[in-house]
């Protein structure tokens, strides 16, 4: 599971790309009841979502030309410059080459061989987040993929990661992915690879990481979401030994979803 005890692999950051950061800011409060503190004149309009004082993600301008709003998942790393080449050579894409953000860290902009936007985040003075797993707070990663394999095997050597296979009948598989040293398995993952339908590929879905918040209640905080401009996409649904979740955009289009977990936290 999620920890801010982060290790290589594991993710420890997360931004939201958005047209407008006011309204974007207004939106979460309202969903999770965040609040929103820029990082000053030198942040170009970044900022931080905080939950009773602890950040639990962030917020900017879209920066990259074409780039539509979307949620970004931060990985761990300890060398940013180390992991761009490995991604290069596991053939994934640079988009963004590492650069310092102030004395907080080093980031990285990357894609993978599916077309999945995904970051690094190397550790200055900023490790990661404040808090996950707590209501209103990030506590899941989930990778839709184009080519499930072809995710798996790229993670796995950038990462190291390794997987779990779970049926969710049929041929369908659910991936399980855990972070070094985390070992393989439901109680060490910190998030999942999907592999996209012919029918989604067919109405041209690309490769997406989306972000899981935990809620108290999966039903009202959808009901909130949506009531506040938000597009459903999976409307509240029981999952068995997993909790309650739905999956929707924000009003500027950003997918996220929701989950009341079954098994409680240790």
């Amino acid at each position: 599971m999620l920890t801010t005890h982060y290790v290589p692999g594991a993710p420890n950051w997360l931004d939201l790309g958005a047209p407008d950061v006011d309204a974007a800011a207004a939106y979460y409060a309202a969903v999770f009841g965040w609040t929103f503190q820029s990082a000053g004149p030198e942040g170009g309009g970044y900022g931080f979502f905080q939950r009773d004082g602890a950040t639990v993600a962030a917020v900017g301008p879209l920066t990259e030309e074409g780039a539509a709003p979307a949620w970004t998942a931060y990985f761990h790393t300890a060398d940013a410059d180390a992991t761009c080449k490995a991604v290069e050579q596991a053939g994934g894409r640079v988009r963004v080459a590492p650069m310092d953000v102030f004395t907080a860290g080093r980031l990285a902009m990357l894609t993978d061989p599916t077309g999945a936007d995904f970051a690094v985040w190397q550790p200055g003075e900023v490790t990661g987040l404040d808090a996950v797993m707590e209501p209103n707070t990030l506590c899941w990663t989930e990778l839709y993929a184009t080519d499930a394999a072809a995710a798996k095997e790229f993670y796995g050597t950038v990462f190291s990661w390794s997987f779990q296979d779970v049926s969710m009948g049929g041929d369908l598989l659910y991936s399980l992915a855990s972070a070094p040293g985390a070992g393989a398995g439901e109680d060490t993952a910190h998030g999942g690879i999907l592999q996209l339908q012919q029918m989604h590929l067919d109405a041209g879905s690309t490769s997406e990481w989306h972000p899981y918040f935990g809620v108290t209640d999966c039903d009202a905080s959808y009901h909130t979401a949506t009531q506040h401009g938000g597009t459903p996409l999976i409307a509240p649904m029981d999952v068995p030994g997993i909790g309650r979740m739905a999956m929707l955009m924000d009003p500027a289009g950003a997918p996220f979803a929701l989950l009341k977990g079954d098994r409680p936290k240790p």
